[in-house]
């Protein structure tokens, strides 16, 4: 499988928690989520909101990254890190980014 293929696999992958898209640009912009690069969402700072959404919308990352790494044959990991390197990517200026070395850093 070509990059371009795991690439466009993650962008969709990223436009699957449209549902929750309005109180996840929300708690983006406040601060309080962001992206990490193992592909799922963190929480920056805790408050109960932030929590539940981050833990329900990893539910459903991790959901869609193991179908999609069945279907191609590929590890979990492989794709989750992947979606992680699209959504940080994507991540615009002013929301948080967590490092590789575990930092929450405003980009």
């Amino acid at each position: 499988m070509t990059k371009l293929r795991y690439l466009l696999l993650a962008a969709a992958l990223l436009f699957s928690s449209a549902v929750f898209a309005l109180d996840l640009d929300q708690a983006k912009s406040q601060g309080l989520v962001g992206e990490q690069p193992n592909g799922y969402l963190g929480v920056v700072k805790a408050t109960p909101a932030a929590v539940e959404l981050v833990s329900d919308i990893n539910d459903k990352r991790r959901a869609a990254y193991e179908r999609i790494a069945k279907q191609n044959g590929i590890t979990l990991e492989q794709v989750a890190n992947l979606a992680g390197q699209k959504a940080i990517e994507k991540t615009p200026g002013g929301q948080y980014i967590k490092t590789p070395t575990g930092q929450w850093v405003e980009k």
